[in-house]
């Protein structure tokens, strides 16, 4: 296969298949009582006073729009030239865009529509999540990753009410890396808030790649999965596995670390995800929830071992302030330079983008 061929470029050395694990408390920074986490939350509602919720999603909905619309450019120009390296993206956006395509014209697709170029919003999506709540990986669990997108909503909501710490990224890494929320912490009333990306924002607690976080499942959204080998197609832009890749580099998971995700039936693609296609970046699954059934995949791919920084272009390194802390950290620690991958070839919109930003 060619997952055993490619180079790996990364640091630290992960942690051994089966080694042991010291499982911190339930709290990420020790044991809390409830006067602590009171306090918490009183300083966390006093911080949020200052916060702009419109202010942070107008910003979050135009950062969405543009990514978007650069997304759809580069489907395109994959698409057509369909040769070489790119033919490895091609076959990707091909079962993208049929999976976007069959959810809107069936009318499974929810709001935020169109779907295309996101992870799906899909009719059912809560139905998903309640069976992924059952499942006994998620009851045992302390502390759940859980992606920002709107099907994950209610396993969001699960995660704090069922009494557990929710770790969840900041969009896109763009304003941040990941805000950890507590139900306890949380002011009263706001706990369906805190579910949406403008609430983590407002009440989670931001972290830096130095906390001491022991992540006890992933959860992560999908636009197409293979049930009989658990390999993911994501929508494209890659943070899934960066976000994966950072979290390994803090010791927070390991490959025993179950990686869960909740797609609408229709999702599912059997042998169209080749394996032997796929890079050694991409984060397989190992259980499915759907709104009829739960798939354990056994799935054999192998999980990313961290950061694999040539295969990072320096474009998206560049829009990423966490990755760039992370990259000087270990070249200082190391006294060598990384590895960078191959310049990304922006669309017309994109470079525009760019220009536009560099002449500010």
């Amino acid at each position: 296969m060619l997952l055993s061929l490619h180079r790996v470029a990364r640091w630290p050395p992960a942690t051994a298949v089966g080694s042991p694990r010291i499982r911190r408390p339930f709290s990420i920074t020790g044991p809390r009582t409830l006067a602590s986490a009171a306090r918490a939350g009183t300083e966390r509602a006093c911080s949020s006073s200052s916060f702009d919720p419109q202010a942070f999603e107008a910003e979050r909905i135009r950062l969405d729009a543009e990514a978007r619309a650069s997304m759809a450019a580069v489907a395109v120009v994959v698409s057509e030239e369909g040769a070489g390296e790119e033919d490895l993206k091609a076959w990707k956006w091909k079962i993208r865009k049929r999976v976007w395509d069959l959810l809107e014209s069936e009318n499974i697709a929810r709001n935020p529509r169109p779907v295309h170029h996101r992870i799906p919003n899909f009719d059912g999506a809560a139905l998903a999540a309640d069976r992924l709540g059952q499942l006994d990986v998620f009851e045992k669990a302390g502390c759940v990753k859980v992606n920002p997108d709107s099907p994950q909503k209610q396993v969001r909501l699960l995660t704090l009410t069922g009494g557990k710490q929710l770790l969840t990224p900041q969009p896109r890494l763009r304003t941040g890396f990941f805000s950890v929320l507590e139900s306890e912490a949380l002011p009263s009333g706001s706990i369906l808030e805190a579910c949406t990306s403008v609430g983590a924002a407002k009440y989670g607690r931001p972290i830096g790649l130095d906390e001491k976080i022991k992540v006890d499942l992933i959860v992560i959204g999908s636009v197409a999965v293979d049930p009989r080998t658990g390999a993911r197609l994501g929508k494209g832009e890659g943070f899934a596995e960066l976000e994966y890749g950072m979290l390994r580099y803090m010791g927070a998971i390991d490959d025993n670390t179950m990686i869960v995700t909740s797609v609408h039936d229709k999702q599912l693609v059997n042998d169209d995800i080749p394996v032997d296609k796929l890079l050694v970046h991409d984060v397989p699954v190992d259980i499915i929830c759907t709104p009829t059934q739960v798939i354990y995949t056994n799935t054999k791919i192998p999980k990313p071992q961290g950061i694999y920084w040539e295969k990072l272009s320096p474009e998206k390194l560049g829009q990423i302030r966490i990755l760039q802390e992370l990259k000087k950290r270990i070249e200082q620690g190391t006294g060598q330079l990384l590895p960078t991958g191959p310049s990304e070839k922006l669309p017309p919109i994109a470079a525009c983008n760019r220009r536009r930003r560099r002449s500010r």
